[in-house]
């Protein structure tokens, strides 16, 4: 063969490796991601089962998530779940791993309406700090307040420290995320 034949048989065979490599590359890729995806959707930390029963001595009992909330849920690297005491509804979130996707409650607030304040760091029970504030919408207000809690009992009042803390290793899991919404 002439030197430009070797050339051209080279460069189809170069090409016909990338045409079916390409696509099998893609495919182990997405094979990966659903499999990470699937196995961050089951909580590693805390199964159902282990919610609590009750809240400040009152007993607990589920609520259903809303459509917003079952939408959050589906793409959520953990478990979510909706609780109430009858005056209080709990919304409780578990991750086994960092994720921006345990945001503050102050984010979700404002992306349905409400207006935001009163914030503040407050002492309640134990000695256990948490961010509170007020959410105001159509002359109804809210007091909420939330925290996380690393597996050592550990707690975080802003979700970027924790997620920082958990990132470089200063913070381990899994989480349990509290935010707490009562009536005003």
């Amino acid at each position: 063969m002439n030197l430009f034949a070797n050339l051209f048989v080279n460069r189809v065979l170069h090409k016909t490796l990338w045409a079916v490599l390409l696509p099998v590359c893609a495919l182990w890729g997405l094979a990966q991601a659903v499999g990470h995806r699937h196995t961050d959707a089951t909580p590693s930390a805390r199964s159902v089962a282990e919610w609590p029963s009750h809240w400040q001595g009152q007993a607990l009992r589920p609520l259903a998530l809303s459509d917003v909330e079952q939408r959050f849920a589906q793409h959520f690297p953990g478990t979510v779940t909706r609780l109430t005491t009858g005056s209080q509804v709990l919304v409780l979130r578990t991750v086994g791993k960092p994720t921006r996707m345990l945001h503050p409650a102050t984010d979700c607030y404002r992306a349905l309406g409400y207006r935001i304040h009163s914030e503040q760091l407050e002492r309640q029970a134990a000695e256990q700090l948490w961010r509170c504030f007020v959410a105001e919408r159509a002359g109804r207000q809210v007091r909420v307040c939330e925290r996380i809690e690393d597996a050592q009992g550990h707690g975080y009042t802003d979700a970027s420290a924790w997620y920082w803390a958990s990132i470089v290793g200063q913070s381990t899991g899994p989480w349990l995320a509290y935010t707490v919404a009562t009536p005003l």
